[in-house]
């Protein structure tokens, strides 16, 4: 039978060596995995070679299968060739061709072939041709930005980079991103699976640091999660503590090294500021409640690097839009069944920021040396949640009707509700602005396209 063929191709203003290099990185298939595709690594390679075989496990609905595929190295790219996985048979050729010497053509082919013959084809096909159009333009507009912005501001050299949660929410995506630039990523966790992984335990202010590694920059996101559920005492003992001690111990074991490294960037929350609905900027007072008081301590913990001579930046995350976790994870089952619509009565406050210009921050931040203490990680675009539910509402192309009462979700959630869902906090990327970032999604509107993989105007 005849296979199918899909092709994506796009012009990058960056040379065909980078685009190449990009590609060949360990971490390229992290950044390129769309975040509302269930996907995991299995079994990986840390070069791109001839027979290198990848295993990757890929969710469909409830279930889970394997796909496996093995390389091959051409002069004009690679291929990647399904062993076994969901179709019938499957080639990917990623092509890089030189327009002249700062400009560069991506091209995705594919010749693929579904099961069960004519049948597969005729129910098939509707369904993975736009499955497959939506994965490409995702993955060609992060592989354009990540390159020009790359070749904008070029990291002045490679890092060895130290990683608290390295496999949360941020972690993924911003291990990716690095290895992509170059860098050499070093997890820190409580149970190593990698060579490079190193083992801690901040209840017991214990880090197994290999005598012989150098470190040039500390990135520290490790913490409990908040937003998993209605806090009792102690779950907000957990939340706090996690980030004391795991700060203090990253702050602690980096001061006392012989060769320390340069800058730590440990995440911080926009929760630090009050809920008062007042625009805040970096100057703005703290708030007088609990998460308040976790931020406090989370960014006073990192003294002891500062005492060494380590710039150290605290960067206060706002909501991060992906559909890989957090909030928008939460809401946009919701909001497809039709069960969407504002919270309370929606004049709240919502302070966002997209994954990708989290990622891009973070790693501007190991090299700005201009970039220090505390820097609100939020988009421009303040939003209310009622504007927020009807942009979500159309991106995903439905209605959002249906408020959920505050005091049901007090009810539910008590204190967390408050300080988290009900919050109204209002914070501006005023250092940000000042130091001339140029944001990728300045705009709800422009950052929920991009993340949820659909087309979406602004009317």
């Amino acid at each position: 039978m005849q296979n199918d063929t899909f092709q994506q191709r796009s012009t990058i203003q960056a040379p065909v060596d980078e685009l190449r290099d990009w590609h060949f990185r360990e971490g390229a298939f992290l950044r390129l995995n769309p975040p509302w595709e269930k996907a995991e690594v299995v079994e990986s390679f840390s070069e791109l070679k001839d027979g290198a075989r990848a295993i990757i496990e890929v969710g469909m609905g409830p279930l889970k299968q394997r796909w496996i595929a093995d390389h091959e190295v051409i002069d004009e790219g690679f291929i990647d060739r399904q062993v076994s996985g969901p179709f019938a048979s499957w080639e990917h050729r990623h092509l890089f061709k030189a327009l002249d010497e700062t400009s560069s053509q991506l091209t995705d082919s594919i010749q693929y072939r579904l099961p069960l013959g004519i049948l597969g084809r005729i129910f098939g096909t509707p369904l993975v041709r736009p499955k497959l159009e939506r994965m490409f333009r995702y993955r060609h507009d992060v592989t354009k930005a990540d390159l020009e912005r790359r070749i904008q501001n070029p990291p002045p050299r490679s890092l060895s980079v130290l990683m608290t949660g390295a496999t949360g929410l941020i972690g993924q995506v911003l291990t990716g991103y690095l290895q992509t630039q170059g860098h050499t990523v070093h997890p820190v966790t409580r149970s190593p699976k990698q060579e490079s992984d190193i083992r801690w335990d901040p209840e017991k202010q214990e880090i197994e640091m290999p005598e012989n590694l150098a470190i040039d920059a500390v990135i520290h996101l490790a913490g409990e999660n908040v937003g998993a559920g209605r806090w009792s005492a102690e779950t907000k003992r957990r939340i706090m503590e996690s980030r004391r001690l795991g700060t203090r111990l990253i702050a602690e074991t980096i001061a006392k090294l012989p060769n320390p490294p340069s800058v730590l960037v440990s995440a911080s929350g926009s929760g630090f500021y009050p809920h008062d609905g007042q625009t805040h900027d970096e100057t703005g007072p703290k708030g007088d409640h609990y998460l308040a008081d976790v931020c406090e301590v989370w960014e006073s913990e990192t003294e002891p690097a500062r005492a060494a001579g380590i710039r150290v930046v605290t960067p206060r995350i706002g909501v991060v839009l992906t559909p890989a976790g957090g909030a928008l994870k939460k809401l946009a089952p919701l909001f497809l069944a039709g069960l969407g619509g504002p919270i309370g009565d929606g004049s709240h406050h919502l302070s966002w920021i997209s994954i990708d210009d989290v990622v891009d921050v973070m790693h501007r931040a190991l090299f700005e040396t201009t970039w220090e203490g505390p820097l609100n990680l939020t988009a421009p675009d303040i939003v209310t949640n009622r504007e927020f539910t009807t942009a979500l509402a159309k991106a995903l192309n439905r209605p959002a009707f249906l408020p959920a009462p505050a005091f049901a979700l007090k009810l539910a959630f008590g204190e967390m509700a408050e300080e988290t869902i009900l919050a109204d906090i209002a914070v501006t990327p005023a250092k940000l602005q000042s130091l001339g970032y140029e944001f990728r999604h300045p705009d709800l509107t422009s950052a929920l396209s991009h993340v949820l993989g659909r087309q979406v105007f602004s009317s």
